[in-house]
């Protein structure tokens, strides 16, 4: 009996110790107060598994607990509801006494939102990170949720991963062998064309140095007569001055004579209009005289025509 008892003792102290160690170093704690939460992600959970962390700014608040797919026919659409764990007593609220803790609800209008990210780059494990993000628009699922949801974010990780998945890797690749066949042909071309073109240019170059070698010689053949003639242009020059200072006083007369004309012509023109003016009396005399003077060759004309018919007018004249 005595036996009996002791191996009964030692089942109960070893069952004692293995829920001691249990509660001491494992995640469960069946005194702590906890939370159900669901975080629905569209795209893929990739390294998500059941007893994966949930953390806070690196401090692990949970585990999940289920993860599911809810696929719509109608719209063919996927969904990944995740149900996870909080612990409440990990979260503490300034200026909150008494043990008195926020709800899941509180946190979320607060801004509670999760987001999935790489756990390890080794084993490719994924975990949920929770943060205070109240910039990120709160999107939720009531027709998917049966917990308390916490609307999610797209990590950094996953935006990359995206970014990456949706790349057109075969038409990079073609339009990067494409642009390897172009530069290997270009390359094979300038091969072929860069010994002829090198030759090309050394005998321009050859051609340009004997032009100035030319150019040169010409140059110290021309000097001494652009010399000359230089020195015949700068005497002339003096000359023309000399000869301008000297006919100056000639070319002032010129001018004052012709001035003097100008004045004298510009006077006749005056009393030339002065006499031909329509109330001139100059112009009304000279009138006059023409009147006579057209007056006396009619009378003469007259005379002429009489001698004309009677010649002896001339000697007996006309009688009265």
């Amino acid at each position: 009996m005595n036996r009996q008892a002791l191996v009964g003792a030692f089942v109960l102290g070893g069952v004692a110790l293995l829920v001691s160690a249990f509660v001491l170093f494992g995640s469960f704690n069946p005194f702590s107060h906890t939370d159900r939460a669901v975080l629905v992600f569209r795209g893929a959970t990739n390294g998500l598994s059941v007893g994966a962390p949930v953390s806070f700014r690196g401090v692990q608040v949970g585990a999940v607990d289920r993860i599911a797919i809810d696929y719509d026919p109608k719209t063919r659409e996927a969904f990944i509801p995740v149900y996870i764990t909080l612990r409440r007593d990990d979260i503490l609220v300034a200026g909150r006494k008494n043990g008195h803790l926020p709800s899941l609800r509180e946190l979320v209008d607060h801004g509670l939102r999760g987001e999935m990210n790489l756990k390890s780059f080794v084993t490719g494990t994924s975990q949920i990170d929770l943060d205070i993000a109240p910039e990120t628009p709160a999107v939720f699922h009531p027709e998917i949720a049966s917990e308390t949801e916490i609307p999610t974010r797209q990590s950094s990780i996953q935006a990359i991963t995206n970014t990456l998945t949706h790349l057109p890797l075969r038409k990079l690749s073609t339009d990067a062998a494409s642009t390897l066949v172009t530069l290997k042909h270009l390359a094979e071309t300038l091969d072929r064309s860069i010994p002829a073109l090198a030759d090309s240019v050394k005998q321009t170059s050859d051609h340009s140095r004997a032009l100035v070698d030319t150019a040169q010689l010409m140059i110290t053949a021309l000097q001494p007569q652009l010399q000359k003639t230089l020195t015949d242009i700068d005497r002339l020059a003096r000359n023309g001055s000399g000869q301008l200072t000297a006919r100056g006083h000639d070319l002032h007369l010129l001018v004052e004579n012709s001035r003097r004309t100008m004045e004298t012509a510009n006077q006749a023109l005056g009393n030339i209009r002065d006499m031909t003016g329509s109330r001139s009396e100059d112009r009304a005399n000279l009138a006059a005289t023409l009147r006579d003077i057209a007056a006396a060759a009619s009378a003469l004309r007259g005379f002429a025509n009489d001698v004309e018919r009677n010649p002896q007018l001339l000697l007996t004249g006309r009688r009265q």
